[in-house]
């Protein structure tokens, strides 16, 4: 049996944000905020006050960054988003696709107890099954089982081959904790909003040790923000990093000057649209859930926030992805926007003019975005394709009680199982199919690549002729970096792990 060594770089996504350089290269002699005191390294995460109301997709950013700091998974990211080496120092992957077999580095728990097998075990068994109701616990699917094989050697045993399983298993919630303590790479302390993060000496997790440790890394310090706020600091040069920035954040980014910094976007896929939250009234018909997804004009959306290199799609799942038949392809390409409003008012009138009273009827839905002056603009434009078809709109006071809801998630692999999984009934977003669920799950066992992509696209079909999502394009992920900062890179997940800021420029 011939076993290889899997260190694979990050999927290449089609669907491209371009990066925005604000900054010339002269910039990088100009001193940060760090530079004064290397000791130290600043960065700012934006929180929002609706991170809790999605809690049950993603945990807040400022959560997965401090998980993934303090406890290691067997594998992680690095800043370039490329799997590489934690718990485990390497890794081989059998012929069949179906055995990951993972050998731990020679080292110790926090608590003193040897890192081996038995317990290394335990945390992972207890990571996946704290993820039980949520979308990542349906990702993990595909897992058969986990065996100790040797004192320090753990096999992953899959149903069948997961192609990307590694970036799965660097998830931050699947950061290994024995005793409620991770095994690092880093300490956290926190002392009022700031949570300083402090590197651990390699040879106290059981690596080889590094000459003049204390000379050549820093602490962080993180602080969770709102938006406005976080820019503000980046813009005064309390901070040398902002990390989280999302489309309703976006036109805050017109404030930081060519002297201050650059903006990043990541070359990002995932779900970016409306979810269908109930199925009365107006929406209780796919027809007139597909007439709003006819009057949008994609391109319109963006277009004021004036982001390069962004593609509209009509697709449930990223086009372009490996294993996608094509069975699914972008809907309406040959009907102009005109043609397509056309239609859609056409439902729309004919609707209204169905009560059973014979009273004409009011469509009028309520849509739930983020608070923010990017969410503003974008509901502008929604409500004004919609207004083209004789639908009015509102914003919707809360999360709960919205008619339609925005979507915006980054990737976390680059397969239909995960847009898929994104809207099912565990995910509570919204309206969901069962059925479509069943569908997915058995996909999940199906060993044959090319049969297995059958049936995702099958479920793609169902849930696309059910119209319960509404797909604007791909997201939008951006963030501010000063321009003499090392150890940040965009990447295709938007996840920037910390260790990397930690080591000093060179």
């Amino acid at each position: 049996m011939l076993a290889t060594r899997y260190v694979p770089a990050p999927f290449k996504a089609r669907r491209h944000l371009a990066a925005l350089t604000l900054l010339g290269a002269a910039l990088a002699m100009l001193p940060g905020c760090g530079s004064n005191d290397r000791s130290r390294f600043a960065l700012a995460v934006i929180a929002s006050a609706d991170d809790t109301l999605q809690d049950g997709i993603d945990r807040p950013l400022a959560r997965q960054l401090t998980r993934s700091a303090v406890a290691e998974g067997l594998v992680a990211f690095d800043e370039q988003g490329r799997v590489v080496p934690a718990l485990a120092d390497r890794w081989i992957v059998t012929d069949d696709g179906q055995s990951y077999i993972f050998r731990l580095r020679d080292g110790e728990w926090r608590d003193g107890d040897p890192l081996i097998a038995k317990s290394a075990k335990d945390a992972l068994d207890a990571a996946i099954r704290a993820q039980r109701g949520r979308p990542l616990e349906l990702d993990l699917a595909t897992i058969d089982e986990i065996r100790v094989m040797a004192g320090r050697v753990i096999e992953v045993r899959l149903f069948r081959p997961m192609p990307y399983f590694l970036q799965l298993m660097a998830q931050p919630e699947l950061g290994l904790l024995r005793g409620k303590q991770g095994d690092g790479p880093m300490t956290v302390e926190r002392q009022g909003d700031v949570a300083r993060f402090t590197p651990i000496e390699p040879s106290r997790l059981g690596l080889p040790e590094v000459p003049d440790w204390d000379l050549r890394v820093r602490q962080l310090e993180m602080t969770e923000l709102p938006a406005a706020r976080a820019v503000e600091r980046f813009n005064e040069g309390e901070v040398d990093m902002v990390l989280g920035g999302r489309i309703q954040d976006f036109p805050l980014t017109s404030s930081v000057g060519i002297l201050r910094g650059t903006i990043q976007l990541d070359p990002v896929i995932g779900l970016f649209g409306l979810q269908v939250a109930r199925g009365s009234g107006f929406l209780g018909d796919p027809r007139n859930r597909e007439a709003l997804a006819l009057a949008i004009d994609r391109p319109g959306l963006i277009a004021p926030f004036g982001v390069s290199g962004w593609t509209p799609s009509t697709r449930l799942v990223s086009p372009g992805l490996e294993g996608d038949l094509q069975t699914n392809g972008e809907r309406w390409t040959d009907e102009p926007i005109e043609q397509r409003r056309a239609t859609a008012a056409a439902r729309v009138r004919e609707w209204m003019d169905g009560a059973d009273d014979g009273e004409a009827r009011a469509a009028k839905v309520s849509i739930w975005l983020p608070a923010g002056p990017g969410s503003d603009v974008l509901f502008q434009r929604i409500a004004s394709d919609f207004r083209t078809i004789g639908v009015s709109s509102e914003r919707a006071k809360s999360f709960a009680e919205a008619d339609l809801r925005l979507v915006d998630d980054v990737a976390r692999f680059p397969r239909a199982r995960w847009f898929l999984n994104r809207l099912s009934c565990a995910a509570r977003r919204g309206l969901c199919d069962p059925e479509v669920d069943a569908i997915v799950a058995q996909a999940a066992r199906v060993v044959d690549a090319s049969q297995r992509s059958a049936v995702l696209g099958e479920a793609e079909a169902r849930l696309t002729q059910a119209n319960l999502f509404i797909p604007f394009g791909t997201p939008i992920r951006w963030s501010l970096v000063r321009g003499n900062v090392a150890g940040f890179a965009p990447n295709a997940y938007a996840w920037h792990p910390l260790m990397p800021l930690a080591w000093l420029p060179k």
